[in-house]
């Protein structure tokens, strides 16, 4: 069963990327109406991404293997990003945003199952992960993957804060990767979950970073599209999210 869900989590995350390369999400620099009920950006962001942190602790709560350090970290891990992303980061963007509640509510559920997939995937298959894991290459290989994504993604969203705060309106942001690309605190946030998913090698973890690919992917080109839209001297040479290549 869980073999059969995994399958078809692929080709929704697959249905749902063909449908972004045309259709912006509608949130942030891409809001407009006639996609129903608003709220603001801050609470919907908090009650979107807090379903990845509770469900997995749940988990991990009913079901762990209390004694498994190597689980014990993967959570620690998980729950440093998302702790930044549903509890810090909504306390940093503009209070004044809003999105639609059907964005909310899809993320709300994205994260449940995906939260879920993880959930089953370390405390209920046979997947032992010993102390000696921690020396693996995949190990120590992703966790590093994992930490430069992040820092690209924290230290991306910092300039983009710093803009928000001038309260100019949207403005070319300069600085870190943003010299070569338009989105690299999307190109950070896929470089941490290929590090996870290498990290845990785990079946939920590869489909989670297919996810963001096929998420965060069409909405960098969409954010490109924009931005040389909107200023006649945008970067020539600055590619959508992959330097030098895309």
């Amino acid at each position: 069963m869980f073999q059969i869900l995994i399958n078809l989590w692929i080709v929704l995350g697959l249905t749902t990327f063909l449908i972004l390369l045309f259709i912006s999400a509608p949130y942030g620099r891409h809001i407009r109406s006639g996609w129903g009920p608003i709220l603001s950006k801050r609470t919907g962001w908090i009650f979107m991404e807090t379903p990845a942190l509770y469900v997995l602790w749940l988990f991990y709560f009913l079901y762990a293997d209390f004694t498994n350090i190597v689980l014990i970290i993967f959570l620690f891990i998980w729950s440093i990003h998302y702790t930044n992303r549903s509890i810090i980061w909504p306390f940093l963007i503009d209070k004044n945003g809003s999105m639609p509640l059907i964005v909310a509510l899809l993320a709300f559920i994205f994260n449940i199952f995906n939260a879920s997939f993880h959930g089953y995937w370390f405390f209920f298959m046979d997947n032992q992960y010993e102390v000696s894991w921690l020396l693996s290459l995949n190990f120590l290989l992703g966790l590093s993957i994992f930490i430069l994504g992040m820092a690209i993604n924290i230290h991306s969203d910092k300039i983009l804060f710093k803009i928000s705060k001038e309260k100019k309106g949207y403005q070319i942001p300069y600085g870190g990767f943003y010299k070569w690309i338009t989105s690299p605190n999307y190109f950070g946030e896929i470089i941490e979950w290929i590090g996870w998913a290498i990290m845990t090698w785990s079946l939920s973890g590869f489909v989670f970073a297919l996810w963001t690919i096929f998420n965060l992917l069409p909405r960098a080109l969409k954010h490109h599209s924009w931005y040389k839209d909107r200023f006649d001297n945008y970067p020539k040479d600055r590619k959508a999210i992959i330097p030098k290549i895309l």
